[in-house]
């Protein structure tokens, strides 16, 4: 009787949290001891080790990194009538919040290779917004896919000739960095993802904002909590429920004594990716002069039919895959409507032959090896 390979985990949360076990009880302890479960001395600190930790002079928590998104919007009063001009191939949430707050997204082509926004695509979209007259372009997102950062360098020479506003989209990219500098200062305002699959994630929703501007700052702490002023129940503007709360804050700070540990053993993981499958696949190309954060490992085959059968061959080895993305946001049905009909074949090719191995600090080099070898296997 043919033993069943053990299953190797996507990721693996109990790993981490088997090395970082005393410290986590020690600081979930402190908590439920003084009782602040919301804004209590977790925040205040966690706030201060992220924004050291990558430059930024403000570090605002957050809910999730989508409520994130949207008090940057809101702070900027994005709206009915403004363009937000945001990468076609991302997640769902980059484009869903300005149609929340009565914008348009306006879709953008990404490069091939690196999976990241087209800075020249951006350009000539703007333009034909400028040219149609129906909306005034206000905002650009740059989104740091799975894990690398945008070309920021030519996306804000974009964004200064045109006067958009810029968002760092970083869900997926917190502790990367671009030319010696961490993600978190390329752009005005800067939003991050604590959810738990994250490079740093949380026990559940948490996000950030990162910003160097005074005012943005102060603005985004008043919209996180209903628009309040100097006092609770003075309220100078609508603004919303989207405070970190106090146990994730303690969860993320005894993270981050880790944390630069296992972004080293994310890189290891795909420099061994990329010296065995390199042959075979296409593996992701690398943002240049830039260390990547390296939450998702996707790769590249022929067509859907060999993804299909790559992904068939690996599930029968207890090797699990996924899928980033299945289909780009202007083929989501929520989003056809917004979409201006302009063709984005970049991103349309990727979602059809895309898919993603595991990627964390855990991989054995026994597990490397297995995944490295069934997938040679089925390709």
């Amino acid at each position: 009787m043919n033993e069943q390979p053990r299953p190797i985990p996507f990721i693996d949360l109990k790993g981490q949290q088997a090395r970082i076990e005393a410290d986590l009880r020690r600081r979930l302890e402190a908590v439920l001891g003084h009782c602040q479960f919301i804004l209590g001395p977790e925040v205040v600190e966690l706030e201060q080790e992220l924004a050291k930790f990558c430059g930024a002079k403000h570090c605002i928590s957050i809910s999730s990194g989508t409520d994130a998104l949207q008090i940057a919007m809101m702070a900027e009063e994005i709206g009915r009538g403004d363009a937000v001009f945001l990468p076609a191939f991302t997640y769902t949430a980059t484009a869903e919040v300005p149609l929340v707050l009565g914008a348009t997204p306006v879709f953008v082509d990404v490069d091939p290779r690196t999976f990241q926004i087209d800075p020249a695509h951006l350009a000539a979209r703007v333009a034909e917004v400028r040219a149609a007259g129906k909306l005034v372009p206000r905002m650009l997102i740059g989104v740091d896919l799975f894990g690398q950062p945008a070309d920021w360098p030519a996306l804000a020479a974009i964004a200064a000739r045109e006067k958009l506003v810029t968002l760092d989209d970083c869900a997926q990219s917190f502790g990367a960095s671009l030319s010696g500098r961490m993600l978190g200062t390329m752009a005005d305002a800067t939003a991050t993802s604590f959810f738990p699959s994250k490079p740093l994630g949380a026990y559940g929703d948490g996000g950030a904002l990162f910003t160097d501007s005074d005012e943005r700052a102060a603005l985004y702490r008043s919209l996180r909590t209903h628009g309040e002023g100097t006092t609770r129940y003075e309220v100078l503007r609508t603004g919303m429920n989207g405070r970190l709360d106090t146990l994730q804050a303690a969860v993320l700070l005894s993270k981050l004594t880790v944390f630069a540990d296992e972004l080293a053993a994310r890189e290891r993981v795909a420099a061994y990716y990329d010296s065995r499958l390199g042959n075979a696949v296409v593996t992701p190309a690398r943002v240049a002069d830039s260390k990547a954060a390296w939450a998702i490992y996707a790769i590249l085959l022929p067509d859907g039919a060999a993804r299909t059968k790559l992904q068939d061959g690996l599930k029968a080895a207890g090797v699990p895959s996924a899928i980033y993305y299945p289909k780009p946001l202007h083929q989501q049905p929520a989003y056809q409507g917004a979409h201006d009909g302009a063709a984005l074949p970049v991103s349309e090719d990727l979602a059809g032959r895309i898919m993603a191995l595991p990627i964390h600090p855990d991989l054995t080099e026994e597990d490397l090896a297995r995944i490295c070898d069934a997938v040679l296997a089925h390709v």
